[in-house]
């Protein structure tokens, strides 16, 4: 069956197994009582147990050629419709985990399976260019398009890449570029001794340089970026590292307003820890590179100030600022960026991205980030134009249905409900975070690997990051009627 065929069949399938609500995503539900995503279930439903029968037999089989030790669920992605993920055994679950935060307007959206038949996009699927060598001839207005008109506020240059990790290795590259460039003089050239010594991987060819990271953190697990992931050791285990510094992020107290004090302190804290591994770190920091929230290290915040006194510290002492957005980025915190909360006086030297936005790179704007001479920054692929594709029609959703708006509402409303079950179940619901940041919110449990487990069971696929913390990462287009059933979910499981 051709490619386009098939894609429209999926299509009308989608349009035949519910009417298209005519209303904007803001509607909680149409007149008809109807969600709005076309053939959305209207509540999850649970047959077997997960794994069921199908799924068990799928990951025997695949457990003989494919490691299985990370399987949240075996999921059937033909049947998963909107904020619904299926599985091989007809069980449907409410999904608040949304693929580790990568998906961003639900599953099989309409204006996706629509975009996937163009011709554009079949010919970056079938012909797919090495994109540094050989860019196909309109890369530009696919760039224009969709990325670039998504780029953080005063950040108009790209770099595209394949995955987070690979976004936040090569503007590692970049920072260390730039600092050996800034050392040696503008338009002055490599030495015999660099070249020389960069092949036997020691300096001054390999200089002692660093990217300084926070602990708790996680950005990536290559070997650049996994240097700078302090999040689990099971990451770390057994692979070598570089010998690159970790500042303390703040461990804030909550509710925010009951301690602003302390947090205050904590934060003023982590910036004099922060400025002394600058100064006095034996391998030197090229950049700092930080998340608006520490995701995988267990949803640690931090407020505005200090990510701005962090802004002063890289400017005071000629560092570069890397802000972390793969998974904070595209509309998740209720805003576009999440580092767009913080107000800063001037726009971080780069921001990478994945996840959401199903491509993946780093946004800059200084040239002097792009080194003068070619192969610095390569590799065959240097992103995908399929995804740069893909991402226009998410933007264009996004934008067409104000989704980042009614993310900030639904995170809202999803807060305020998760503030009651803490009043409700006292030592149940711990330190609740996330107040005005979207859906970007968690709690720690001590029975966090049991609510999770259970919560599977009542038809809601929820995750956790760090020791105990139980986080929300769902689309952009959960609303509050989804919120319910989240909701009244934890509060069957937190009664028992």
């Amino acid at each position: 069956m051709a490619y386009s065929t098939c894609m429209r069949r999926v299509s009308q399938t989608l349009r035949r197994r519910q009417h298209l609500c005519p209303s904007s995503f803001n509607t909680v539900r149409c007149a008809s009582g109807a969600a709005f995503f076309p053939g959305e279930p209207a509540a999850p439903s649970v047959k077997t147990a997960i794994p069921g029968p199908e799924s068990q037999r799928v990951l025997k089989e695949l457990s003989e050629v494919y490691d299985t030790h990370n399987v949240n669920m075996v999921a059937d992605y033909k049947k998963s419709v909107g904020n619904y993920i299926a599985d091989p055994d007809g069980n449907v679950l409410l999904d608040v985990f949304a693929q580790i935060a990568s998906i961003p307007v639900g599953y099989n959206n309409p204006r996706l399976l629509e975009a996937s038949k163009s011709s554009d996009v079949q010919s970056a699927f079938i012909n797919r260019p090495a994109l540094a060598s050989f860019p196909q001839h309109d890369w530009l207005p696919i760039l224009k398009d969709g990325l670039l008109a998504a780029a953080p506020k005063g950040l108009d240059k790209i770099y595209t890449s394949m995955t987070g990790s690979d976004a936040n290795e090569m503007a590692y590259k970049a920072a260390f570029m730039w600092k050996r460039q800034q050392q040696r003089g503008a338009g002055t050239d490599f030495t015999a001794d660099e070249m020389t010594s960069s092949m036997e991987n020691r300096g001054p060819g390999a200089p002692n340089m660093s990217i300084l990271s926070f602990k708790k953190g996680f950005h990536g697990r290559l070997f650049g970026s996994l240097s700078t992931t302090r999040s689990k050791t099971i990451h770390k285990l057994d692979i070598p590292a570089f010998d690159w510094p970790a500042a303390p992020f703040p461990e804030l107290k909550y509710p925010l307003e009951d301690n602003a004090k302390h947090n205050r302190e904590e934060e003023d804290r982590c910036l004099r820890a922060t400025e002394d591994l600058i100064l006095n770190h034996r391998s030197p920091p090229a950049a700092v590179v930080v998340e608006p929230i520490q995701s995988e290290g267990g949803d640690n915040h931090a407020t505005p100030y200090f990510f701005r006194g962090l802004r002063a510290l890289t400017q005071k002492h000629g560092l570069l600022l890397i802000v972390d957005e793969v998974q904070t980025g595209v509309g998740a915190s209720g805003r576009f960026w999440a580092h767009d909360h913080w107000d800063l006086p001037s726009p971080p030297d780069m921001v990478t991205f994945s996840k959401k936005a199903q491509a993946a790179g780093f946004f800059y704007a200084d040239p002097a980030l792009r080194p003068a001479q070619p192969y610095r920054q390569f590799n065959t692929w240097m992103g995908d134009p399929m995804r740069a594709l893909l991402f226009s029609a998410i933007y264009k959703e996004i934008k067409t249905h104000d989704l980042v708006k009614s993310t900030a509402a639904v995170g809202d409303y999803v807060y305020a409900g998760l503030s009651r079950l803490q009043d409700k179940y006292p030592g149940q619901v711990l330190n609740l975070r996330g107040k005005n940041t979207g859906t970007m919110i968690a709690f720690d449990s001590p029975r966090r690997d049991e609510l999770l487990k259970k919560a599977k069971k009542e038809g809601v696929n929820m995750g956790g990051s760090g020791v105990n913390a139980v986080r929300l990462r769902p689309m952009l287009v959960f609303q509050q009627h989804h919120a319910d059933i989240f909701l009244k979910t934890m509060d069957r499981l937190l009664r028992e």
